[in-house]
């Protein structure tokens, strides 16, 4: 289950960005004295080397950049993934980037992969995005040779569109990635049977 944090009266945090909770997580808008934990977390070449425009290394100016920007843009949907006591894992966003729809995408610290934290922290901004932000669909891409994000992604209902080849960063070089996409209709049908199951195992 997803919470708003309704901390300005209006689900929103003084940043004006929204704040998530959920049940070992808050999501929140990334601040500049984040910036420390965040470079520490990524500059690893296992992250880098899955997505497509963190570069390795990754510095402390890097991380104060990507701060700026992502509060800096309305229109995305960038937050920090914290645990319920505090401690930085990770970050997830909806961007819009090619098309008509917003890209899920997200990163964990190393130490925090197997988890499941990525999962549960997909799942409450799908929530928002078919929620409050009223999307139709959402789409999204894993390395091909990322299983475990390609797990997450078809644990929160998305399904395979196809392959395309896009340029990582940190490789400088083109990779493969499979791309996904959920609808409105499948996010839905979802939400309704997880309920169901849920008041099944309630009697």
């Amino acid at each position: 289950m997803t919470t708003v944090l309704n901390l300005r009266g209006d689900g929103l945090s003084e940043s004006g960005r929204r704040v998530l909770q959920t049940e070992r997580l808050v999501l929140r808008a990334p601040r500049l004295d984040d910036a420390p934990v965040i470079a520490v977390l990524v500059d690893d070449d296992r992250i880098a080397h899955k997505t497509t425009r963190i570069p390795h290394p990754y510095r402390l100016t890097d991380a104060e950049e990507w701060i700026t920007l992502a509060n800096a843009d309305a229109r995305d949907e960038t937050l920090l993934i914290t645990l319920r006591d505090g401690p930085v894992i990770g970050a997830c966003s909806l961007e819009w980037r090619d098309g008509p729809n917003p890209e899920l995408g997200y990163w964990l610290g190393v130490p925090f992969w197997g988890q499941g934290y990525a999962t549960e922290a997909a799942r409450a901004l799908i929530d928002q995005a078919f929620g409050d932000l009223c999307h139709e669909a959402v789409e999204a891409g894993s390395r091909t040779t990322n299983s475990a994000s390609r797990r997450v992604l078809e644990k929160c209902g998305f399904q395979w569109t196809g392959v395309g080849l896009y340029r990582v960063r940190s490789i400088n070089s083109a990779a493969p990635f499979d791309r996904y996409r959920l609808e409105r209709r499948i996010w839905s049908s979802l939400k309704r049977w997880g309920q169901v199951n849920h008041e099944v195992r309630a009697d």
